[in-house]
């Protein structure tokens, strides 16, 4: 694959993830069910200042982004697109997706919304653009701590799902489902849409994710 097909596609996958991940963001939303992490908090925060969740989760990720600064942490376009797009699509979804009340219906939009985020998730990461603000964010207190990421992204998330849902947003069994999915899902489609390189293969394929993603998101 030439270098500028390869770029094609990058970009292809970066904006398609995104959107996706937006769109698949807001099925967890309608179901009802429990949300992902930061999810919980944007919720909360929505419901408190009465902003769309996809407004708050742009403002919640541009406030991530301005915490990279002490961190020395290098925002790439995936960064940015990450911040601009994923807010936009949800929001746009959420405004199309008819009003979901019975559990039959609802239980299978949650398994659609996870999936379809996992699928979200491989597309941009495989990318290789650069992290989402909220990813970086655990990388650089890592890096400056020395603790491990696990510690880190489990002390953060714990602390946003606890705020978010001391503010009003859903927990339930789609939360938990959510973070025992997300990874192994995750890991898959970052195979599936992993990009050759023109030397060799692609080194998603050959490390498992590309430098400095965290899984799951």
């Amino acid at each position: 694959m030439s270098t500028r097909n390869r770029l094609g596609r990058r970009l292809i996958q970066l904006y398609g993830g995104l959107a996706l991940y937006g769109a698949s963001s807001a099925l967890l939303v309608e179901a009802g069910l429990g949300l992902a992490p930061w999810n919980v908090l944007h919720q909360g925060l929505a419901k408190l200042t009465g902003l769309s969740m996809g407004v708050v989760l742009t403002i919640v990720g541009a406030a991530v982004l301005l915490l990279w600064i002490p961190l020395r942490q290098r925002p790439g376009l995936g960064t940015v697109s990450n911040v601009l797009v994923i807010g936009f699509a949800m929001d746009a979804t959420l405004a199309v997706l008819p009003d979901v009340r019975a559990l039959t219906v609802r239980l299978p939009l949650l398994l659609a919304g996870i999936v379809l985020n996992g699928a979200a998730t491989g597309l941009y990461i495989a990318a290789n653009f650069g992290p989402g603000p909220r990813d970086g964010l655990m990388t650089g207190l890592h890096r400056r701590t020395g603790r491990s990421i696990r510690l880190i992204r489990t002390a953060v998330e714990v602390a946003v799902v606890a705020t978010g849902f001391a503010l009003g947003g859903t927990v339930g069994v789609g939360t938990v489902l959510y973070a025992l999915s997300i990874g192994p899902l995750a890991q898959l489609f970052l195979r599936v849409f992993a990009v050759p390189s023109a030397s060799q293969r692609s080194s998603v394929v050959a490390t498992g994710q590309p430098e400095g993603a965290i899984l799951p998101r």
